[in-house]
């Protein structure tokens, strides 16, 4: 009988651990404009090389190149700058306040804001965005107020949501941001089922969904996609890859040896493969998905390579299972760095006028942030009124209920 070796289990592993150098050598990358972009109606099959490969606008010294430089004004990109500098400094301050214990939780988008900010200003406001909880730059786009979103992370008297979600997890209709789950993919099936019923009532919105690397393991990420591909659900299916899932690397989720993207053409959905740190080739992505959407030629998958540069959220110390200054080796660099580099160059930014442009967002974020706090905090010993139990709930209030309020003397 011939000998065989016993059989074996393969468990990925990343390539940098703490106190070793990535090798991020994993990622396929492509140069600046080097990807070809292909019609808007084009089969999903026809794009399985851009899957694999990786579409890139800006090179190196901060110059826009290639087949995917999008027809953009300088105000828009200059809007897109403010918008993810706000983004960040937002960020920083809620983590600050995190730390005071005025919230709960906090969850950053550090090194991601491009992503949410550029495809917000490629989709009309009225689309409907089903983000997960790191796409807070699409509310920045759509210049949501800022005490509003602060008080929901205080769980205070101004809380639109009532203390009924948890901190980061929006909820506001009129800025086409649908309510985030903390049930990770949830919101992939619900996109889907919105783009559907938008066609079905002839309709000319579009959907966009939102995932992580890792919860593309999850059941309801395939059945969104068999769904968007047999309907041709007017849908974009973002997947933001951004290397971790909280403290496991992306290939334990299936990103090793090939591609996220390429789930989508073997689905039978036209995809893209993006460096989601490019504010340029975001927006130019998003815009070609969006038409196709629009033009009833089906839903597009877009895998978005970035890099989570903080930790995943106030509960996490990524030291513990990553290098401390990976993020600062990632080859695709820091999507405001380069946006300003190329503003620079193009003699529409200076370093004085980002100086001042950083003070002045952080002014308007402190502003707010005292605004939100007068009604209430965490760190104050805020509470609800037991009042809140019994509101909201039905719309006719049974009886039982109105006596047990009325126990309590509310």
């Amino acid at each position: 009988m011939p000998h065989t070796d016993p059989l074996r289990l393969h468990v990925p592993e990343p390539t940098g651990r703490p106190g070793q150098k990535t090798d991020f050598s994993y990622l396929r990358l492509s140069a600046a404009g080097e990807i070809r972009r292909p019609p808007v109606d084009v089969t999903p099959v026809d794009t399985r090389d851009i899957a694999y490969s990786l579409i890139r606008v800006l090179d190196e010294q901060g110059n826009a190149v290639g087949p995917w430089v999008p027809d953009i004004s300088i105000e828009t990109l200059r809007a897109g700058m403010r918008a993810m500098m706000k983004t960040r400094i937002f960020d920083s301050r809620m983590l600050i306040a995190q730390r005071q214990k005025k919230m709960s939780f906090y969850m950053q988008s550090l090194g991601e804001e491009a992503i949410g900010a550029a495809q917000a200003m490629a989709l009309n406001r009225d689309d409907m965005c089903f983000p997960t909880y790191r796409q807070q730059s699409i509310l920045m786009v759509r210049d949501v107020p800022l005490k509003g979103l602060i008080c929901q992370l205080l769980s205070n008297e101004g809380d639109p949501l009532k203390g009924r979600q948890l901190p980061v997890m929006y909820s506001i209709k009129e800025a086409g941001f649908f309510s985030i789950s903390g049930n990770l993919a949830t919101q992939y099936i619900q996109a889907v089922g919105w783009a559907m019923a938008s066609a079905i009532k002839g309709d000319t919105k579009i959907a966009s969904a939102w995932i992580g690397d890792g919860a593309t393991a999850e059941a309801d990420f395939d059945t969104a996609l068999t769904f968007a591909h047999v309907y041709h659900a007017p849908v974009i299916l973002n997947v933001v890859n951004n290397q971790w899932a909280i403290s496991t690397f992306q290939a334990i989720a299936g990103g090793e040896n090939t591609t996220f993207a390429a789930r989508g053409v073997g689905c039978g959905i036209a995809a893209l493969r993006v460096d989601g740190n490019d504010f340029l080739a975001v927006y130019a992505a998003s815009k070609w998905a969006a038409e196709r959407a629009r033009n009833n030629l089906g839903p597009t998958l877009i895998e978005w390579v970035t890099y989570r540069a903080g930790p995943h959220s106030t509960s996490d110390d990524p030291s513990k299972y990553r290098p401390l200054d990976d993020a600062s080796h990632f080859p695709l660099g820091d999507p405001i760095a380069r946006l300003k580099q190329y503003l620079i160059n193009q003699g529409a930014w200076s370093e004085q006028e980002h100086e001042d442009t950083q003070k002045e967002l952080e002014a308007m974020v402190i502003a707010a942030q005292k605004e939100a706090e007068t009604l209430g905090s965490l760190a104050d010993n805020h509470v609800f009124s037991p009042a809140e139990m019994f509101e909201d709930i039905y719309e006719h209030m049974p009886e039982h209920l109105r006596q047990q309020r009325q126990q309590l003397g509310i």
